[in-house]
């Protein structure tokens, strides 16, 4: 990746950050009651994920007809997609995850420590967690999005984000910015 790029990542990412420490947890008592068992998964890879250096949003759409539960943006500009499933019917039931493929560096799917995990694909990242954190058991292969695909996924990325922060700051214009 090119330095003004790169700078480009680094700010969205920085820009990222501050906005998910600022409202992860406002206007939230008791958000594990109220989150399904897939949120809940996908609350641990986000917390997980920063202490990789990656910012995280969840229930973004790279394309129509797709949404992903949770995608990272690394510190050099990786692009992750991690698929939170609760259940075998959960996953046996989801048909489109290989779409996701095309929109991501690498690809995860998260499970709790339960899951049986033979049933995941060989070919694809895993990782085990819960509500409260993760630990990635296995790598998912590398294969980089190319600039222009990057710079879109960004783009979303940090647009979702900030309709996101807009939707907590100001609940009366959530439904407009499609929070």
């Amino acid at each position: 990746m090119c330095k003004g790029a790169r700078k480009g990542v680094d700010r969205y990412a920085r820009c990222i950050d501050i906005l998910f420490t600022k409202c992860s947890c406002e206007g939230m008592d008791s958000p594990s009651q109220t989150l399904m068992p897939g949120q809940l998964l996908a609350r641990g890879v986000c917390r997980h994920m920063l202490s990789h250096g990656f910012v995280t949003v969840e229930e973004l759409v790279p394309t129509r007809g797709l949404r992903v539960d949770v995608m990272a943006l690394g510190p050099k500009g990786e692009v992750w997609v991690i698929e939170c499933k609760s259940s075998r019917t959960d996953f046996t039931s989801d048909n489109k995850w290989e779409g996701y493929l095309e929109w991501c560096d690498r690809y995860f799917w998260a499970v709790d420590s339960d899951f049986p995990t033979e049933l995941l694909p060989e070919h694809t990242g895993l990782i085990i967690a819960d509500s409260y954190d993760a630990e990635i058991l296995r790598m998912g292969p590398e294969d980089k999005l190319a600039p222009a695909r990057r710079k879109v996924m960004v783009q979303k990325f940090a647009t979702h984000a900030a309709r996101r922060l807009q939707g907590f700051r100001d609940p009366g214009v959530a439904a407009l910015v499609n929070v």
